[in-house]
């Protein structure tokens, strides 16, 4: 997993699985923790503790289930990422 330090980046990106994007924006820190997923004009947002979709647009619901598979797999690296960035 890449580093989650990036220096004035407004969308960290933390993680790339095929044409999925994992990423949080850098001023969501009064949120709790979670993550975005695009792909071309889709987005979605999962929480990550517990792992339950927050929204989504432009997702079909069989990419969404898998969606949320990928989360669950790499949610330690994701909250991991998202501390690291924002408690720093």
């Amino acid at each position: 997993m890449p580093n989650a330090r990036y220096t004035g980046n407004l969308m960290p990106a933390i993680l790339k699985i095929g044409a999925y994007r994992f990423f949080f924006y850098s001023n969501e820190n009064n949120e709790p923790a979670h993550i975005h997923i695009q792909r071309e004009r889709a987005l979605a947002k999962f929480w990550l503790t517990p792992v339950s979709l927050a929204s989504s647009t432009r997702f079909s619901a069989k990419e969404i289930r898998e969606l949320q598979r990928q989360v669950e797999k790499n949610r330690t690296s994701l909250l991991e990422a998202w501390n690291e960035y924002f408690k720093s």
